[in-house]
């Protein structure tokens, strides 16, 4: 009776596929960790340039919806102009705007006074819920972008010459009403540099 040879694996062979089948593991393992670590970053880039699209974008609006409403401040004698940007002012931008929706039919204005500052780095929107305020009308804030350098705009006056604030510093007799024909947006960021846009303001 002829006896059948049973054959194994030895125990070389079980090291080795041990081995292959781990460094193949910590392989998959890394590879993953990789597509994880890149997947976040993607992330992180998207949620940035949308930040950045939706800051354009309101400073964009608001400028093209500018109406000529001047306000008045707390303990303000004097009202204040319906655009305003100058050197040490308290605010880059501040402005009043239309287009202040009210889908639930409140009893209000569709206008709004709205103002844009940097603090610490992040470029913070205030508006009011109302354009002539008290000192109980305390302003709504808005962070609307971090790592910010400056934001800085240049006016197009009506004989198209560029003046860095606005009424311009010429503007004696220039009624607080008036608005300038176009504005440049200057944003500068830590990781993008600087970004223009042109607006033409309505008249």
């Amino acid at each position: 009776m002829k006896s059948v040879l049973q054959k194994g694996f030895t125990l070389i062979e079980v090291f080795v596929a041990l081995t292959v089948f781990g460094v193949m593991a910590m392989l998959a393992y890394m590879s993953l960790g990789q597509t994880l670590s890149n997947a976040d970053m993607l992330n992180e880039r998207m949620d940035r340039l949308q930040a950045i699209q939706r800051t354009i974008s309101y400073l964009s609006t608001e400028l093209m919806q500018a109406v000529p409403r001047p306000v008045r401040v707390e303990l303000g004698d004097a009202p204040v102009p319906a655009l305003r940007s100058s050197f040490g002012s308290e605010f880059a931008l501040q402005l009043t705007h239309g287009g202040w929706p009210n889908p639930a039919g409140v009893p209000r204005s569709t206008m709004q006074r709205t103002a844009y500052r940097i603090e610490d780095g992040e470029l913070i929107r205030y508006h009011w819920n109302v354009l002539d305020r008290t000192v109980n009308n305390t302003p709504l804030a808005t962070i609307m972008l971090e790592d910010v350098e400056s934001l800085t705009f240049r006016f197009l006056q009506p004989t198209n010459e560029w003046t860095d604030q606005w009424p311009p510093l010429s503007a004696q007799g220039i009624p607080n009403t008036s608005l300038p024909r176009a504005v440049e947006i200057v944003l500068t960021l830590a990781d993008e540099g600087e970004i223009n846009r042109l607006v033409e303001v309505s008249q």
